[in-house]
């Protein structure tokens, strides 16, 4: 049976004796390679996941896509796939079916996503109480996503990419104008935010300092007291961004570590060419984009913002 660029035989294999096996392969692509695998025919993989979860106390479920499934000039026989690009945002069926089956078991249920583009999780969004975004980790992968889940390190990444809620919300991918795309030009309500991420711990802003008039073409500072309000030590992600002729961009963040009630000022300089010539422009700073919600609860950071009049 032929698929694509992937093919398969069925074989009847009996107990100790030895079969040759000749395979004959063509590079037709830059970068194709060859391998030769097997299976056993009619195995179903989901009922023993979903009998493994059954029995555990919590569960833990690596799903996402992989360099075989994202890419260019691929074939991919997989629905939601054409040609290496993807016509659907969400996570392969196969495996949002099995998220569902196991989320209906009724056990607490962590998800970790291995993906190097956004993924639409609207219903892991509902229904999962813990979402982990691991991109494509490595080799020490393992290691370090069992350190966050187990609480021995405390998350402080922060995404960025938007994950929009379906491909609906964007525009046709024929059109390259940069209208409706990205975190500066989307209008719609994202799943995630560009630059979204949560902690074990929680952060407050206070004091932020910025002129309220300037002269076009000068530098002009910035600062902003963030205080570490939980119980744990963390990181946080500070981020600042300045809103000119209605597009919002990210132009400076600093990465701080506060221990437990710890406070500090964090200090930007923004250069002219960071701001608009002359006009008012909107200075924001906080753990997260400011005017952008999101369907999440964003009340672990805040975010401050003032005008600034470049004369």
């Amino acid at each position: 049976i032929h698929e694509r660029n992937y093919s398969y035989e069925t074989v009847e294999l009996e107990a100790g004796k030895l079969y040759p096996i000749r395979v004959d392969f063509h590079e037709v692509l830059n970068d194709a390679d060859m391998q030769l695998v097997w299976a056993l025919p009619g195995r179903e993989l989901a009922p023993a996941a979903l009998d493994a979860a059954r029995q555990a106390d919590a569960v833990v479920m690596f799903l996402g896509l992989s360099p075989r499934l994202e890419g260019e000039e691929m074939k991919v026989p997989v629905a939601g796939f054409s040609g290496g690009d993807r016509v659907d945002i969400g996570l392969p069926w196969v495996q949002e079916e099995l998220l569902q089956k196991v989320g209906a078991l009724g056990k607490p249920v962590v998800l970790v996503l291995l993906n190097g583009s956004a993924l639409a999780v609207n219903w892991a969004h509902d229904h999962v109480p813990a979402l982990v975004e691991a991109w494509y980790p490595g080799q020490a992968g393992g290691t370090a996503i069992a350190d966050v889940l187990f609480g021995d390190y405390n998350p402080a990444g922060r995404l960025p990419v938007t994950f929009y809620q379906s491909a609906e919300d964007l525009p046709p991918f024929e059109d390259y104008n940069m209208k409706g795309r990205t975190y500066r030009y989307f209008q719609g309500e994202p799943l995630y935010p560009f630059g979204f991420g949560l902690s074990y711990t929680k952060f407050a802003y206070k004091a932020l300092i910025c002129p309220q008039q300037a002269a076009g073409g000068h530098s002009v500072p910035v600062s902003v007291e963030v205080q570490n309000t939980g119980k744990l030590a963390g990181e946080e992600v500070v981020q600042l961004y300045v809103r000119r002729d209605g597009v919002r961009s990210l132009e400076g963040f600093r990465r701080i570590s506060l221990k437990a009630g710890e406070k500090r000022e964090v200090k930007f300089t923004l250069a002219p060419g960071q701001l608009p010539k002359a006009g008012i422009a909107e200075v924001a700073v906080g753990g997260r984009q400011p005017g952008v919600r999101g369907r999440f609860d964003a009340s672990t950071t805040g975010v401050l913002s003032t005008t600034l009049n470049l004369r």
